[in-house]
């Protein structure tokens, strides 16, 4: 399914994981609210929507979230299965973010042994 969306992860949960630990990286949730009610969230995750992440990750917009401000700073989405992450992940470098990952789908990080959040 991922060859749809350009292939599967590029970066490991482990490298997340590790980013996440020394503050060089952020996780980021690009799922509807609904849906993190529903399967909970990566530990350690940031939940941006990926109907707002034009007016919330903009470094140049009023709204934008503090940790989108850094464009240096490496992000890695992830949503359901991959694929609005892929968009939200072009959408990023679009605003000048110069490291974005995608790693796929929710169940990557389970898969891996990524710890899990009820919202």
């Amino acid at each position: 399914m991922f060859g749809l969306f350009g292939g599967g992860p590029k970066i490991s949960v482990d490298e997340v994981k590790a980013g996440l630990a020394q503050g060089t990286m952020i996780l980021v949730d690009v799922r509807d609210k609904q849906e993190l009610h529903m399967t909970g969230t990566a530990k350690g995750a940031i939940h941006v929507p990926l109907t707002v992440i034009a007016a919330k990750c903009d470094p140049r917009s009023p709204d934008c979230l503090p940790a989108f401000k850094d464009t240096k700073l490496t992000k890695v989405l992830y949503c359901a299965s991959g694929a609005r992450s892929s968009n939200a992940a072009s959408l990023l470098k679009r605003l000048g973010h110069e490291d974005v990952q995608n790693l796929g789908g929710l169940h990557n990080w389970v898969a891996a042994g990524g710890e899990v959040v009820n919202v």
